[in-house]
């Protein structure tokens, strides 16, 4: 039915509107615990190649926005020892990831909050991990103006997602990746150009590309 349809079929995966892509999964604690275990292993994993794609040193205070466990804010304190790390994410997420996960040691500081619906704290740098890859264009726009207002001059954003080739043939994996979108969210992954088009349209310049040769690469922009 994906194939046929090529559109968005979370409604019909979850029986819920696609509106907000996790009512489903933060349904439970239960069903939140398996998401947010998965989104810790990714980063376990690959959060170091990541955070290190581009020399992040000069950023001061970093926000990941939606960094769940704080799995990518540890690899980034590891990486940048000088830097302030915070996580802002949704409050039943902070709660579940300070009851959960060791945070003992680390420097990595939490934020309950809701960067559609709230305000977003200043910062010298955003971090965005697999984060616009969930949302429509339309959504992906008017986040990355919200962050670009928040962003403090000459401070950026990092996105990190898994990159297509310009011509959408490949790799395989971030094909497969792209056809889960439209079964468990309403966004889908994108090209290079395609993440600097919306960069751009939101205020952010000087962007640059990282392909990691890992599951997951970064992109860099400056306001």
């Amino acid at each position: 039915m994906v194939l046929m349809e090529g559109r968005n079929q979370y409604e019909k995966t979850f029986g819920l509107p696609s509106d907000d892509v996790f009512q489903a999964i933060y349904s439970s604690e239960e069903e939140m615990l398996k998401f947010m275990g998965l989104m810790n292993s990714s980063w376990v994993l690959d959060g170091h190649d990541v955070v290190t794609a581009f020399d992040l040193s000069c950023f001061q205070r970093i926000i990941d926005l939606g960094g769940c466990t704080g799995a990518l804010a540890n690899e980034m304190a590891r990486a940048y020892p000088a830097s302030s790390i915070t996580v802002f994410d949704l409050p039943e997420v902070v709660e579940a990831a300070q009851k959960h996960y060791s945070q003992e040691g680390n420097g990595v500081a939490f934020q309950s909050g809701d960067f559609f619906r709230g305000d977003i704290p200043s910062a010298d740098l955003y971090v965005l991990a697999r984060i616009v890859h969930d949302w429509t264009e339309e959504k992906c726009l008017a986040l990355l103006k919200k962050i670009y207002e928040a962003c403090k001059p000459g401070g950026g954003v990092l996105l990190i997602e898994a990159l297509l080739f310009e011509n959408r043939r490949g790799p395989l994996m971030v094909q497969i990746f792209s056809l889960n979108m439209l079964v468990q969210a309403e966004g889908r992954e994108r090209s290079p150009s395609e993440y600097t088009n919306m960069l751009n349209k939101s205020g952010f310049h000087n962007v640059q590309v990282c392909r990691t040769g890992k599951s997951y690469d970064a992109i860099l922009a400056i306001r």
